[in-house]
């Protein structure tokens, strides 16, 4: 019976040892083993793992990036300025322009209305005097500058008809205007004799000539028109002009001499009293009427010499006559100017002192030296 018990329990032993080397194994077979291809992470019960990259010594190449082609811009020509009157045309908008010319001294014939070739010549020189494309046709730059100077021109300057203003001076009339009137007209040579403050006969017949010669109704009586082109051409009178009184010096008086004119030989250049004197050592030898160059072209102001003479010099830059010049400053000189003595103030030079008294210049030529000292000045 013992044996029996132990017999069996040794194969019981034996059946467990069986059963625990064959689990063993069976766990060996589950867990040890490679998991197949065909498994995946939510199947297995596991997160995927993805192998690291393996580094290239291959670098990864770089766009190369494409250069910016600036284009050539297309040159662009100035357009040219579109012309509304140009040679040949005719008609009221020639008319006006021709006018309006006149009132600047551009356009001297009688206004025709018709764009003829003095008309061209009118307009360019105008265009070239203010810079602007000297065509001699009006584009609406030009159009517009010269409206911008002038007025509005009446029928009679449209149709060439001159009438005679109101009467502001004329015979019978007395007083201290008349003797200004006189004092005035004997300065452009259309007066002779003493100055008076009565309005006679005399003063009568110079209006007329005066008026004749501009083309003015010839009344002989002074009215705007008539007034305003003797002031033009002439400066006011001194008190010695306006009562026939010989100056204290045949050159004048030194009032208002700039300090500079006083010490040497001197041609002394007054702008606020359009004057020249003549100074030698502090005295006044001789005195002159002079106009000057306009704004755009001014007559320099300063202390000068007079660096050249030529008696009967002729300008290469405009072709004018400038007989006794005296030159001072570059081109700017001393000269006579038939142009002062036939228009008086009613212009300009082009930056020269001009002098409208021929004889007195050719007397003053003849005495300055080169070397002497010019003095342009304000006083």
């Amino acid at each position: 019976m013992t044996r029996g018990r132990k017999a069996g329990t040794g194969a019981l032993i034996a059946v467990l040892a069986v059963a625990v080397v064959s689990a063993v194994l069976i766990g060996w077979n589950q867990f040890g083993r490679d998991e197949p291809a065909s498994a995946s992470p939510e199947r297995s019960g596991q997160t995927a793992t993805l192998p690291a990259e393996e580094p290239s010594d291959t670098p990864t190449p770089t766009a190369t990036p494409t250069p910016t082609v600036t284009p050539t811009p297309t040159p662009t020509t100035t357009p040219t300025p579109e012309a509304l009157m140009v040679a040949g045309a005719s008609g009221d908008q020639v008319r006006e322009l021709q006018a309006r010319l006149k009132q600047l001294q551009w356009y001297e014939p009688k206004i025709n209305g018709e764009f003829d070739d003095v008309t061209a010549a009118a307009v360019a020189g105008f265009q070239g005097k203010r810079e602007l494309p000297a065509t001699g046709a009006v584009d609406q730059a030009t159009w517009d500058t010269l409206v911008g100077m002038t007025k509005t021109p009446t029928e009679d300057e449209l149709n060439n008809v001159l009438t005679a203003g109101p009467t502001i001076l004329g015979p019978g009339d007395t007083g201290d205007q008349v003797r200004e009137l006189q004092a005035r007209l004997v300065q452009i040579g259309w007066f002779s004799g003493e100055v008076t403050d009565t309005y006679g006969d005399t003063t009568t017949a110079s209006i007329k000539g005066f008026q004749d010669k501009r083309g003015f109704p010839a009344t002989g009586e002074v009215d705007q028109r008539t007034w305003d082109k003797i002031v033009e051409m002439t400066r006011t009178p001194t008190d010695d002009e306006l009562h026939n009184r010989e100056p204290e010096n045949n050159g004048g008086d030194t009032d208002g001499l700039d300090p500079r004119c006083l010490t040497g030989r001197v041609l002394c250049i007054d702008k606020s009293t359009n004057s020249l004197r003549w100074v030698i050592d502090g005295e006044v030898r001789m005195t002159l009427d002079v106009r000057f160059g306009t704004d755009e072209l001014p007559t320099r102001e300063g202390a000068f010499q007079v660096n050249s003479k030529s008696r009967d010099h002729v300008s290469s830059l405009y072709d004018t006559p400038m007989p006794f010049a005296m030159f001072f400053s570059g081109g700017q000189a001393v000269h006579y100017s038939p142009d002062f003595a036939a228009n008086g103030y009613n212009g300009g030079s082009h930056g020269c002192v001009n002098v409208r008294d021929r004889d007195a210049i050719k007397s003053l030529f003849d005495q300055v030296n080169v070397g002497d000292t010019v003095i342009v000045y304000w006083s």
